[in-house]
């Protein structure tokens, strides 16, 4: 029995709670996944986990081997890769998650600059809108874009998105510009809807962040289709700078209650765990922070 294997195995089994789930994430049949736990436990001579057909559970002698484990596995990979990135090209495999308006219209550029930069990263990219758990799907980073984080996210920021008011020339025209965000309650407005329901829109007023409740004409888990929608003389939408961008230089939306401006989306890295951070992963984060940052920069 190689240990440090078994330890990485038992890892695994303990945060996906299935030997399947290892399995399939490894490649492998779960009765393989199941000899290593079981090797490990005769070999220490203690169980770790309680197994039924349902459920697996750690047992405390399984609960305080499992922090010893985290501990010990990140002192090696971190020993490792220190003395790898010394002498060695960077290498290996690196999943990501990338949001869809965004990854395609910023990020998929950067992603293959990233990839010809280091050719011996194996780059697989998912470009989904859908929360997902890193550590279920085998995800080494997802980029997030958002106003609030969620309890016990594990983030490196990239950046910040402004948010901005949208209508079309022909839209103000028939039914007048809004000169404060109380106005909106008179106008058609269209709103970003990720589960199913649109939240308020906010804004800067006086130096303090309102809420303003609206009866969206649209709404859409996609913002390329609410600024379309916009662009049509459908309405009013917020949408972040990078789906406006276009349709303001080519004049086909224009901004509103600019004094008002909601605050800013952050862009995040979010990462599976607090554990060591693999090379590649590192590398990424660094190359998307220092080009999103120059972004910001020049805008």
């Amino acid at each position: 029995m190689n240990q440090l294997d078994a330890m990485r195995t038992f890892l695994r089994v303990a945060e996906l709670g299935s030997f399947a789930a290892v399995a399939n994430q490894l490649g492998t049949v779960r009765s393989v996944v199941t000899r290593q736990v079981a090797a490990l436990e005769e070999h220490l001579g203690v169980k770790l986990m309680v197994r039924s057909t349902r459920s697996l559970t750690l047992t405390s002698a399984g609960t305080a081997y499992l922090e010893k484990c985290r501990a010990i596995l990140d002192l090696v990979d971190e020993a490792e890769a220190e003395l790898m990135e010394e002498r060695a090209t960077p290498r290996g495999k690196l999943r990501v998650s990338l949001p869809l308006s965004y990854g395609l219209k910023r990020l998929a550029p950067l992603m293959l600059a990233f990839s010809q930069t280091y050719p011996e990263i194996q780059l697989a990219m998912d470009f989904t809108d859908r929360r997902i758990n890193l550590i279920e799907e085998g995800v080494d980073l997802s980029v997030r874009i958002t106003g609030r984080l969620e309890p016990g996210d594990i983030v490196r920021k990239l950046g910040t998105s402004r948010l901005l008011a949208l209508a079309s020339p022909d839209y103000l025209a028939r039914r007048g510009r809004p000169r404060h965000p109380s106005d909106l309650m008179r106008h058609a407005c269209s709103g970003y809807a990720p589960h199913g329901s649109g939240r308020p829109w906010v804004f800067v007023v006086e130096g303090r962040l309102e809420s303003f409740p609206l009866a969206f004409r649209l709404q859409a888990n996609n913002g390329d289709v609410l600024a379309e929608a916009a662009a049509q003389g459908m309405g009013i939408t917020v949408q972040p700078d990078f789906i406006a961008a276009d349709y303001l230089a080519a004049g086909r939306l224009e901004t509103l209650l600019d004094a008002f401006a909601p605050p800013p989306l952050g862009i995040y890295a979010v990462l599976p765990s607090n554990r060591y951070m693999p090379h590649a992963v590192r590398l990424l984060i660094e190359f998307l922070s220092e080009k999103l940052g120059n972004d910001e920069a020049g805008s």
